[in-house]
Order: C-alpha cells, then sequence, then structure tokens
C-alpha cells in the first residue's frame, strides 16, 4: 500500500451495508497500522447508531453483541489528527475548551460523545460565517464557530489548515475563512437525495494540498456511480513556514 490514508469519521448509518463498510475498514487499519487511520465522527456513537439505523442492521443481520462489539470499538478511536505539525484534521470542528493539543492525550478512552466539550466539538461543530468567535448549535451538541476562531485556533496551536467532514458541500469540498479551513465530502449523490460531487484530499510531502474530485453518474438505470476526475485541481499551498 502506498502512502498513507486519513479517514474523518462516519463510517455508518448511511445506507444498509455499515457492516461491511466499517468492517472493510478494520481490517485494512489491521493489516496497515502504519498507514491507515481512522478519526472518530459523531456518527460513532451509541445514541445516534440507535437512531440512524446501525443498531437495527445489526441486529437484523447478526446480533446484539456484534452491535456492542463496534460500540466498544468506536469509543477508543482518535478524535483528531496532526500532519507534519501544521494541518489539523477532525470530522466536526474546532473548540475553544481545547487550548493545549495535548489536552487529547488525557482523553479517558473508551468514551461516548457527550453534548458539549471538546470531544463534541471534534465530532459535531460547524463552521458559521454569521458567528464571530464561538455560538451555539443547530443540531443540539457542540458549536458553530466563526473565521475569526479559526484564525486565533491556528495561531495558538502554530497550524496552517484545519480539514474537517460533517457537512454535504455541492463541490465535494469548500474552503471557509480565507483559505484556512475546508471541509471535505466524500460521498457523491450523498444518500441519493443531493447531486454533490464527492473529493479526496491528497497533501504532498511539501504539504501542497490538491483535490480529485467524484462526480455523480446517473446514466447507468437511474442509479448513480462514482467517476474520478483525471487530474486532482490544486487549489491551495500550504508550506512548513509562511
Amino acid at each position: 500500500m502506498l502512502g498513507k490514508y486519513l479517514f474523518l469519521g462516519d463510517y455508518v448509518d448511511r445506507g444498509p451495508f455499515s457492516i461491511e463498510v466499517i468492517t472493510l475498514l478494520f481490517a485494512y487499519q489491521v493489516l496497515h497500522p502504519d498507514k491507515v487511520f481512522l478519526l472518530r465522527g459523531n456518527h460513532e456513537s451509541r445514541p445516534v447508531n440507535m437512531q440512524y439505523g446501525f443498531f437495527l442492521e445489526c441486529r437484523k443481520r447478526y446480533s446484539e453483541r456484534l452491535y456492542d462489539a463496534f460500540q466498544l470499538a468506536f469509543y477508543c478511536m482518535p478524535l483528531c489528527a496532526v500532519i507534519s505539525k501544521k494541518i489539523i484534521c477532525m470530522h466536526g470542528g474546532i473548540s475553544e475548551d481545547l487550548i493545549d493539543l495535548n489536552q487529547l492525550e488525557k482523553v479517558d478512552r473508551p468514551c461516548d460523545i457527550p453534548d458539549i466539550g471538546v470531544i463534541a466539538d471534534l465530532t459535531w461543530a460547524d463552521p458559521d460565517d454569521k458567528v464571530l468567535g464561538y455560538g451555539g448549535s443547530p443540531r443540539g451538541a457542540g458549536r458553530s464557530f466563526g473565521p475569526e476562531a479559526v484564525r486565533k485556533f491556528l495561531h495558538l496551536h502554530n497550524l496552517d489548515l484545519i480539514v474537517r467532514a460533517h457537512q454535504v458541500v455541492m463541490d465535494g469540498f469548500e474552503f471557509f475563512a480565507g483559505q484556512q479551513l475546508v471541509t471535505i465530502f466524500s460521498a457523491p449523490a450523498y444518500c441519493g437525495q443531493f447531486d454533490n460531487a464527492g473529493a479526496v484530499l491528497t497533501v504532498a510531502p511539501n504539504l501542497v494540498c490538491s483535490f480529485t474530485i467524484f462526480r455523480p453518474d446517473k446514466s447507468y438505470e437511474g442509479n448513480t456511480k462514482e467517476q474520478k476526475n483525471s487530474k486532482p485541481h490544486k487549489v491551495s499551498e500550504h508550506n512548513e513556514k509562511k
């Protein structure tokens, strides 16, 4: 396996084959522990899985015991990753309560995701250009944050870029706060209800970032297939030092 692969969470609850998806990813991680990394999303959580389908899938196809085994694995997953000390990645967003990244080493795992606090923000928070600092979230968990919060967070932690997921974006990726944050969404034609593209972010050794776009193709019996662009689209550059 060439390169390293970082996944940003939400592996279940989005179709009838969640068991296959998460099992395959866990298998890749076991086979290539130094190349495949899985972060925790807000759907790697017992209350969310009870509501959005993963619990019923496990119970119907196998057993509640299997569901509990997956939950224990979810409870132990990491919440964010830092690339070359300059790019921080998570599923949700930043947290006002994360003063030092070493706080993450002290998270008492296994644990579920609470409604407030650092863990909630890293898995649930969203950017909002109408918010100056931090504000409440319509999701009922985590917080929203504005461009100024992004700038201060990056300065505090000596970082250049925030990479997160958690929201459908029509082009597969979307910048925020003057390209200091990017949302990545990798599922084209999300849930069959959107006409969005998906995207994968590639980070070169010199921290130049580019995107590969996957666009929906509805030409086959009305279903959706993924199409990969032949050439990644270079959109930004983040070097070790500005």
